[in-house]
């Protein structure tokens, strides 16, 4: 299936609201869980970035496993951040969480380097996937865990219409549509690992995790950070 490209912000109000009302505890639990797989002795007592929080929903179960850490939650959509801010009230963490609106490749952080950076379904949004990279080893700090969740491209037209069934059939409208405008234009194994090769980041893993889903891990080492 060749990739067609999606709107980068979800900026519309019906849209956003879908997206914070929906459940998305199965994968958002298993971000968490996978993260924790992969670096096993991280505490996360400082500074975390979360790239594309969206709605906060990662971001907040992210607090909740590491409650030693801060997290920056970035994205561009103010629609999808005022429902963020709502979710990160009721879950009492202003106190750690600050959410953020800033665009990729442009931002101004508060921070100049994090101990961490976590990214969920913000790769296959982009025009321009090495803005992710770059932003990687701009903000993380040498020997951080970077962890990027994102979907994975089905093969065919019709492999796609069977995941959104499987996922997606009980999902309002706005949800399917997404979804299935999201499947098509993330990437394939072999092309992150493209991008990763064109940024320098060539010592990070991509592997596959469900039957939508692949997980890019990796520490940062000096010579990586910007």
């Amino acid at each position: 299936m060749q990739r067609v490209p999606e709107p980068e912000l979800m900026d519309e109000e019906d849209q956003a609201r879908a997206y914070a009302e929906a459940d998305f505890s199965e994968p958002h639990d298993r971000f968490v869980s996978l993260f924790q797989t992969a670096f096993p002795d991280d505490v996360l007592a400082g500074p975390v970035l979360d790239l594309g929080c969206g709605s906060a929903d990662v971001t907040v179960r992210f607090a909740r496993a590491f409650p030693g850490c801060r997290i920056d939650g970035v994205d561009g959509a103010e629609a999808m951040l005022e429902f963020g801010r709502k979710i990160v009230r009721s879950a009492r963490l202003e106190q750690r969480v600050r959410l953020i609106k800033a665009y990729l490749p442009d931002a101004t952080l508060p921070l100049m380097s994090y101990d961490a950076v976590i990214s969920n379904s913000l790769l296959h949004h982009l025009a321009d996937p090495m803005a992710l990279w770059t932003a990687v080893k701009r903000w993380g700090k040498p020997g951080a865990p970077v962890f990027i969740m994102d979907l994975l491209r089905p093969a065919d037209d019709e492999r796609l219409e069977d995941l959104v069934l499987r996922y997606a059939a009980d999902a309002p409208e706005v949800l399917r549509r997404d979804f299935s405008n999201s499947l098509r234009a993330a990437y394939w194994p072999d092309e992150i690992r493209a991008q990763l090769e064109a940024a320098g980041l060539t010592d990070f893993a991509v592997n596959t995790v469900s039957d939508r889903h692949l997980v890019v891990s990796g520490r940062l080492s000096s010579s990586e950070t910007v």
